[in-house]
């Protein structure tokens, strides 16, 4: 062989080796990310070709399907949304011409029937068809009815996890809105204009101050550290110095010595204010990671519609090392804002024992004849917290709904356990209240919230969350 041939042989290896590289990267290294992106539409284009499987309600009631147009060789499909308003937050949508968003966009390898690329185009030279999956969600058909219409049209959110496995069988948000009207470019365009901004998801992208929910968190982190008991004595008189600034009770009341029972039972600012300045801002930030602030929920839905918890400023993050006034945070103020999904877990970790399960909405995968393919199963995350202090925790949020602030949220015959919360905000209060039932072995947490409301966490959140917890446990 000569120099001049096998310079050519060479380069030609070498050219081939580099082919491979970059087509592994990016059918397999960077095939996800691929997958998801905005600007990718050769998924959605498939719709054209092939039915994408349906979604489905734990009842097997029909969120998305699609429909067949045309005939021959120009056959196609295009997705339509038979319960039109009332999951498009969770389920999203899938066209064409607009991507996708929620469950099918997250989910969209099963519901097209997409394997790993070299598997797909193994299929394809085979002739084989692709397989297109059913998906079956934990969503609750009847209780998220019930949880829009105890919003009756307020601007707020509702969402519930089942605490030992993280289904989520409620996902409300309002404004909500209709994925069928996002298939032409006019109904997106009114979409898009609203004031109400409907195409935005208050379950899990909007953060807000969580008020006096928060105490649940402080109050772990108190307790679990052995700092303090359900019994411990705090003065709570008003107004206290915290962080060089005073700090009243609602109502400006003084309560005296009081216990940490009472201190939640009845929302004492001023005790948890000193707990956390007592219990430190280390701690306090420790104790929120576990729970899963500062990073997003590991939920089954696209990153793009996720965000974290934590102490914010100017829409981002602040850093570990930033000085916070931690009484303030411990009573829900500073600089905390929070997302309704987020707060749900916290209810849920307490719950669960201390343990943190992540949540999701997707249950199961079933081929066209209704078999199962595959399970999701339960994702453990972490121990938050020891089992004891979980049974603390139960027992004081038990308190609240029995004598304190969430006696609205009582439900008949059923022990269940909570905590309200009201932030104060330019336009109006945020109404919180978080909890979870049967307090003794508890099958849902809630966390529901209003926007921009006169009334308090207990008069407004409180008694929607008896209604969805009412018809959940019916």
């Amino acid at each position: 062989m000569n120099v001049a041939i096998r310079r050519v042989f060479w380069g030609v290896v070498v050219l081939f080796a580099l082919l491979v590289v970059y087509t592994a990267r990016w059918s397999v290294i960077e095939s996800d990310s691929l997958k998801r992106s905005s600007l990718n539409k050769i998924p959605a284009l498939r719709e054209w070709r092939d039915p994408r499987g349906p979604i489905l309600t734990t009842e097997r009631g029909t969120i998305a399907r699609s429909v067949r147009s045309g005939s021959g060789d120009d056959v196609h499909y295009s997705r339509r949304y038979p319960l039109d308003v009332l999951f498009g937050h969770p389920a999203g949508y899938s066209y064409v011409t607009r991507g996708g968003s929620g469950l099918e966009k997250y989910y969209d390898g099963q519901l097209v029937g997409r394997k790993d690329e070299f598997v797909s185009v193994l299929d394809s030279l085979l002739g084989r068809k692709r397989e297109a999956q059913s998906l079956v969600t934990a969503l609750d058909e009847p209780a998220q009815r019930v949880a829009r219409q105890a919003l009756a049209g307020r601007v707020g959110s509702v969402v519930v996890i089942e605490p030992r496995t993280g289904r989520v069988p409620v996902y409300v948000s309002v404004p909500g809105y209709d994925p069928n009207d996002v298939r032409d470019s006019d109904g997106y365009a009114r979409l898009n204009s609203d004031d109400g901004s409907p195409l935005f998801d208050r379950v899990a992208t909007s953060a807000y101050p969580p008020g006096s929910t928060f105490k649940v968190v402080t109050a772990t982190a108190a307790i679990d550290t052995g700092a303090y008991r359900p019994s411990s004595v705090v003065n709570g008189d008003s107004p206290k110095q915290i962080s060089g600034t005073p700090l009243e009770n609602s109502g400006g009341k003084s309560w005296g010595d009081i216990t940490l029972t009472d201190a939640l039972t009845h929302s004492v600012n001023t005790v948890w204010a000193q707990v956390g300045e007592d219990v430190g801002s280390d701690t306090m930030i420790e104790y929120m990671k576990r729970f899963g602030f500062y990073e997003k929920p590991p939920i089954d839905l696209p990153s793009d519609q996720l965000a974290a918890s934590g102490l914010r400023e100017h829409g981002e993050l602040l850093p570990d090392e930033t000085p916070i006034d931690v009484g303030r945070v411990a009573i829900g103020q500073e600089r905390l804002a929070v997302t309704p999904l987020q707060m749900a877990t916290v209810a849920a970790t307490v719950a669960n024992g201390g343990l943190r399960v992540a949540p999701r909405l997707a249950v199961s995968f079933e081929d066209r004849t209704g078999r199962t393919k595959d399970r999701v199963g339960v994702k453990r995350i972490t121990r938050v917290m020891s089992a004891a202090t979980a049974r603390k925790l139960n027992e004081m949020m038990q308190n609240v709904i029995r004598e304190g602030t969430g006696t609205a949220a009582a439900l008949a015959g059923i022990n269940s356990a909570g905590k309200t919360g009201t932030a104060e905000r330019a336009r109006g209060n945020q109404a919180w209240f978080i909890g979870f039932a049967p307090a003794e072995h508890p099958r849902y947490a809630i966390a529901v919230t209003v926007e921009q409301t006169t009334g308090q966490g207990g008069t407004v959140a409180a008694p929607i969350a008896r209604q969805v917890l009412q018809n959940l446990l019916r």
